[in-house]
């Protein structure tokens, strides 16, 4: 949320997804999909307010937020590159193009550079097992994916 919870219309949002939701079993997760959809993060300001709509203790809604990795706590790069770490794209390179990586950026796995450019992320299978190392950079998934092809792939994302 560019804005944070702080914005009485943020915080009302989230109120009327949670009560979307709230009719449905595990309503949890697909509530914290649409925060992330809408807002591009789930605000730790979103806990207390998720507590108080679901009646669940905040330590509960903390303890799935953090849980899961595909939630962010603070707005991603206007690019999000994730590199596979899968087994497949492990054997042939990904380990190293991940150093290659947070070299080139400047930013460990999970950081986003000071610019707001990029967000690295690293994923455990992109699907794209026969043609690792796999990078997908924004919604466009690449194969064979080399330190000078990272480098160029970002060049043309930036």
């Amino acid at each position: 949320m560019q804005s944070g919870l702080t914005d009485v219309f943020a915080a009302e949002r989230v109120r009327a997804i949670a009560a979307a939701h709230q009719a449905e079993r595990g309503a949890l997760l697909p509530i914290l999909h649409d925060i992330q959809a809408e807002f591009g993060y789930v605000d730790p300001a979103v806990e207390p307010v998720l507590a108080d709509a679901l009646n669940l203790s905040t330590a509960e809604v903390h303890g799935v937020i953090s849980f899961y990795h595909d939630f962010r706590r603070e707005p991603a790069g206007r690019v999000i590159v994730r590199v596979c770490r899968a087994e497949a794209c492990q054997a042939v390179g990904a380990n190293e193009l991940v150093e290659h990586a947070e070299a080139s950026l400047g930013v460990p796995v999970g950081e986003t550079t000071r610019d707001g450019a990029v967000t690295l992320d690293e994923v455990f299978c992109l699907g794209n097992c026969a043609l690792g190392p796999a990078v997908q950079v924004g919604e466009r998934l690449h194969g064979r994916v080399s330190p000078a092809r990272f480098d160029a792939l970002l060049g043309e994302a930036r």
